[in-house]
Parts: structure tokens; C-alpha cells; sequence
């Protein structure tokens, strides 16, 4: 079964004092297969980051349905979306969304406090933690809170956070959606991030939905789509991206 199909999604805002509907999601239809690593391109406000938050159920869709591993999201109560992302759905905010009072360490271990991960033995997460810490180049701000770390270091820490129980799991056929994961990252900390979720398609069939402006993101993937005015303009393998 595909992973996530999207059918006719839109998304259409009134703005203040206008007559003019503005469509930030305008009729998109996309299927994105189990293991596949999907880049999302396009200019600022073509729809990018939108659509990653209608794909994940944050933001109501106007018209048209997600449906994820078969279940379509936009027929659950908010209660029952909230538990689906927490333990099919990993999110990498572009904004980090780190708590300002817990340490690297207590942000990553986040999806834990919020209850999930309970059926995996507490030596495998903390096995999971420090495999992420170091692979990411964290061991060493594992205590420091968000304000005295980099911005560089603020995102590595939220991707730990995100990949965390599905590391520790070692499950197949997670759903990883990605805004701009590598925007605050110089190019080696950046090509670490691609490689790492390169591989976790490859070895776990994992898929990746991520947001980016840059073609050396993008060119880890096995497709780009562009957006412009919310609609897709280009669907491509990625190796025939253009610089």
C-alpha cells in the first residue's frame, strides 16, 4: 500500500478586507510511496510549508483528504490526529519548537514524556539517545538548554527529537515530514543530516517528505516536486535536477 495519498488537498484563506480567495494548497494530488524520499521545492509562499501541515493534520485541509498508511486523517478527531502523529509521524518544525526550560537531552526524550514509546524497553531508548547525540554531534550539549546552544545545534536537536522512538523501535515504514531541516546547518553538519535520513529510507523504508530551497538537499532525494501558487509545476527525479 502506498504510504501517503493526497487527493484533490486544498487549502483557501479569506484574507482580511478582501473579496479574493487566496489558495495556498490549490488542488494537489500526490502519491509518495513507502521508502521514498520526496524533496519539496519553491519559491517562499508558493505552498510548501502548508502542505507539510495539512500531510501531518496540523492545519485543517479546505477540500480533499491525506490518508497515511490507510488511515485518512482528515476523518479523525483531534484527540485521535494528536496520538497518530505522536506514533506514526515524525516533524521537524523549521522553527524548532524546543522547550525553552528542558535541556537537549529532556527535548529529545519529549515524545517519551508524552507517552509514547511505552512499549519499548527503557535500555533501548537511552541506547537510541545516545546513538542520536553522537551521530548528530550533540554528545557534548546533551545538558545545555536551547539558549545556549546554536541554531545549528537547536535543529539537530529537534531532528533527534523527531527520529527518537522510531529509532529506538527500529520499526519499518515511518513517515518523517521535514521543514527546512538542514537551514541552519553548515554544509558538513547539513550533509550528515541528508545522509542520515538517506539511510534511513534505504535501510528502513522510511519516508521522507522534506521542504527545501536548496538543490544540494534536494538532490539527496529520489523525486522533487516544485510548488508555485500551490499548485505542482514540476515533478522530477531528483538526479535531473538542475543546479
Amino acid at each position: 500500500m502506498d504510504h501517503v495519498e493526497i487527493r484533490n488537498l486544498k487549502k483557501v484563506y479569506r484574507a482580511s478586507g478582501e473579496n479574493e480567495d487566496v489558495y495556498a494548497v490549490n488542488d494537489i494530488t500526490l502519491t509518495v510511496p513507502r521508502g521514498e524520499f520526496l524533496a519539496v521545492m519553491g519559491a517562499s509562499g508558493s505552498g510548501k510549508t502548508t502542505l507539510l501541515h495539512l500531510i501531518a493534520g496540523l492545519t485543517a485541509s479546505t477540500e480533499g483528504s491525506v490518508t497515511i498508511n490507510g488511515v485518512c486523517i482528515d476523518t479523525l478527531s483531534d484527540r485521535k490526529q494528536t496520538l497518530f502523529r505522536r506514533d506514526h509521524i515524525g516533524f521537524v518544525f523549521q522553527s524548532f519548537n524546543l522547550i525553552p526550560t528542558l535541556t537537549a537531552e529532556e527535548n529529545i526524550l519529549l515524545p517519551v514524556l508524552a507517552g509514547g514509546g511505552h512499549h519499548i524497553a527503557k535500555e533501548k531508548l537511552r541506547s537510541a539517545l545516545d546513538q542520536l547525540l553522537e551521530r548528530l554531534n550533540l554528545t557534548g550539549r546533551r545538558h545545555h538548554y536551547p539558549d545556549a546552544m546554536s541554531g545549528g545545534e537547536q535543529q539537530r536537536t529537534a531532528i533527534a527529537r523527531a527520529l527518537l522512538l522510531d529509532y529506538a523501535a527500529e520499526t519499518e515504514g515511518t513517515l518523517l515530514l521535514a521543514d527546512e531541516p538542514t537551514g541552519n546547518l553548515d554544509s558538513a553538519n547539513g550533509e550528515v543530516i541528508c545522509k542520515l535520513l538517506r539511510e534511513l529510507c534505504t535501510e528502513r523504508k522510511h519516508t521522507m517528505i522534506v521542504v527545501t530551497h536548496e538543490p544540494a538537499v534536494a538532490r539527496w532525494a529520489d523525486r522533487v516536486i516544485r510548488l508555485k501558487d500551490g499548485k505542482i509545476v514540476e515533478d522530477i527525479p531528483a538526479d535531473k535536477l538542475e543546479a
